[in-house]
């Protein structure tokens, strides 16, 4: 196992005094773990974030624990960065059997509203997007099998507090202050503990890799823009240890948001050139660009990355149009850009 890689081994990892990291497993090929981020202090247990509902996540969980002499049944409130599943639905679950509190960020309330409300047949709100983004291809590889399902949607329950942001939740002597940084989601939280110098991040600060944008049941209009936005206002509060979702602890987190603020501006220029170099639409843009670490051409992802890849050009090709380097308009249901 490669050094990039060894954050995922199972266990607890004391990573600050009263803080232990626990990665836990997830089902895809992808991302191969999450972080929950354990915060004790004497009686009071806490989780910032739960992992997937899945039973081995559970199980390795129930053995992080019991390893720095804590349970399951003690752990009294999550606090949850953001509603997609590998941070929400097992606190759900977890919540059905021993009573702990979830506490979630007030702007997720239009999403988790969609996703409670949902059935099999109901179409993501993605979908539509991606048609209307020029990836009507990819729209048609999407089967029955990328359809939720009756098990996938049970999850999607209201938390127990809605957090605006600056919300401050006590553990024990010391507090975590939650933080709205949208982009990756309208309501994604960050909780940072000043007294410690840590910022539990989430998704919105990751080590190794950027985040997806915008990919939720109520998208925001303009995610990239407030992506930026949220990472600008990170970056002014006093430097932190960067405690993320996917990846190790660093001890940095302006060190990251500085390269995660010049990948943007580099892509924003890419993505430009994509639009002089004769593409109108997202799709056809995406498909000039490449992707991953690996510079994979849009044509070599599986049908759910090839519609995130769409999407995030479609973020920054309307960054750029805010700019006015750009304009946009609609042509037979599908948006159009050229240049000023």
């Amino acid at each position: 196992m490669g050094e990039r890689d060894d954050w995922v081994t199972p266990g607890a990892y004391a990573v600050a005094p009263g803080v232990w990291r626990i990665p836990l497993p997830l089902p895809t090929d992808g991302l191969r773990a999450v972080n929950v981020y354990c915060v004790r202090d004497g009686e009071d247990v806490v989780l910032v974030d739960s992992g997937w509902a899945i039973a081995d996540a559970r199980q390795q969980l129930e053995a992080a624990l019991a390893s720095i002499d804590a349970e399951l049944g003690g752990v009294r409130r999550f606090l949850v960065t953001h509603i997609h599943r590998d941070h929400f639905t097992q606190a759900v679950v977890l919540r059905r059997e021993f009573g702990g509190r979830i506490l979630l960020g007030e702007r997720e309330r239009a999403s988790l509203d969609f996703l409670a409300d949902a059935t099999p047949e109901r179409v993501s709100p993605q979908l539509p997007l991606l048609a209307e983004s020029g990836g009507q291809q990819i729209v048609a590889r999407f089967g029955e099998r990328e359809r939720p399902t009756s098990a996938d949607l049970k999850y999607w329950e209201q938390p127990d507090e809605w957090l605006a942001d600056g919300a401050v939740t006590a553990v024990g002597g010391r507090e975590l202050t939650a933080i709205n940084t949208p982009g990756h989601t309208q309501g994604h939280l960050v909780y940072t503990d000043a007294a410690a110098g840590l910022l539990f991040a989430g998704d919105h600060v990751l080590p190794h890799i950027t985040p997806s944008i915008g990919f939720e049941s109520a998208p925001a209009d303009f995610p990239l823009r407030d992506y930026l936005a949220s990472l600008r206002l990170v970056r002014a509060l006093p430097d932190m240890r960067l405690l993320p979702a996917h990846g190790p602890v660093t001890e940095s987190a302006h060190a990251r948001i500085d390269e995660l603020l010049d990948h943007h501006d580099r892509r924003l220029e890419t993505t430009l050139a994509a639009v002089r170099a004769g593409a109108a639409t997202p799709f056809e843009a995406a498909g000039i660009l490449t992707w991953t670490r690996r510079e994979r051409k849009l044509a070599e992802l599986d049908p759910f990355n090839g519609m995130l890849a769409v999407l995030e050009t479609r973020a920054h090709l309307d960054v750029l149009a805010l700019q006015g380097k750009l304009a946009s308009e609609q042509v037979d249901g599908v948006v159009h850009y050229t240049l000023r």
